[in-house]
């Protein structure tokens, strides 16, 4: 096993106690960019944390999110995730004064090596944000004030996408002399119905406010503020963290390989998932609480 992975072994206790605190004090130990608390029952928030940078991200973030989120990936105790922002902002994007020299310095002994080196790099990055898609917890991201380039990418990883009033969105990229390569290209035509005006986003780096937002499909719902937002992503997290975990995640994993998928693919890969996944006791479970007329709420299932 790798070094980072041996390390998520050693600071897992820590985070689940600081988790169980729902402290928004500061950032996480051993995260320098993140604050991770539990608000409530198997629900994890995760939090971006340099308000006095805007939430910028900079060269710790874009490992901190992965090693996150690979840990929660496993966590029992977690059966959905929220992700916000500290500060005025969710995130003015890439940190670019921190990380100038990764992306305009790339090392190499010639144009082959330094392509390569590139190449990893940006694959490094891509993944910061595609362990929020891999993650079979479902992700709510709940978006205030600004959310520029880089954060557009997270959000269109996540399942669930909520935003203020004041809340808007802009793919930056072209005007910072780049193509975003972190997956704004290739989620945000899966995610807005409309591909020329994806196209328009993002050749010409103009603001989307939150009433565009959500009539275009960016996000399901707009609230009056930070306050209400975060009282509703919360609620929305309890009512899917009720839930039977094995048919919340195996419902996660079977939309986004249906995205990916013809309807015939999509139809055989699900008949193969629930072959197993049916015979579980959260079925029998779910079905004697309905003839009951009980909540989900009201039902024990495993943890998962």
């Amino acid at each position: 096993r790798c070094k980072t992975c041996k390390d998520r072994g050693l600071w897992l206790p820590g985070l689940r106690a600081v988790r169980e605190m729902s402290t928004q004090g500061g950032p996480t130990p051993p995260f320098s960019t993140l604050s991770v608390t539990r608000p409530a029952s198997m629900v994890t928030q995760v939090e971006l944390h340099r308000p006095e940078k805007r939430n910028a991200m900079n060269k710790a973030f874009w490992s901190e999110m992965v090693d996150c989120f690979s840990q929660i990936a496993e966590d029992p105790e977690c059966r959905v995730v929220v992700v916000t922002g500290a500060g005025k902002v969710f995130t003015s994007g890439i940190d670019l004064m921190d990380m100038a020299g990764n992306i305009l310095q790339p090392t190499g002994d010639d144009a082959a090596r330094t392509s390569w080196n590139l190449r990893r790099l940006v694959k490094k990055y891509q993944e910061t944000f595609s362990v929020l898609e891999k993650c079979p917890k479902p992700v709510v991201v709940a978006v205030h004030g600004a959310c520029v380039g880089a954060g557009v990418d997270l959000i269109t990883a996540c399942d669930i996408r909520l935003c203020t009033q004041d809340a808007w969105f802009q793919v930056k990229e072209v005007d910072i002399g780049l193509a975003a390569d972190v997956g704004t290209l290739q989620r945000l035509p899966k995610v807005i119905g409309s591909r020329s005006l994806v196209n328009e986003l993002a050749l010409t780096s103009r603001k989307m406010y939150s009433d565009e937002a959500k009539s275009s499909g960016l996000v399901s719902r707009v609230f009056p503020d930070k306050e209400t937002m975060m009282s509703g992503a919360m609620e929305l997290a309890e009512e899917i963290a009720s839930r039977s975990p094995v048919a919340v995640q195996g419902t996660k994993i079977n939309l986004i390989y249906s995205r990916d998928h013809s309807v015939a693919e999509g139809l055989e890969y699900m008949a193969t998932w629930n072959m197993s996944m049916l015979q579980t006791q959260d079925v029998i479970k779910s079905a004697q609480a309905s003839m009951e007329k009980k909540s989900p709420k009201e039902v024990p299932f495993s943890k998962l």
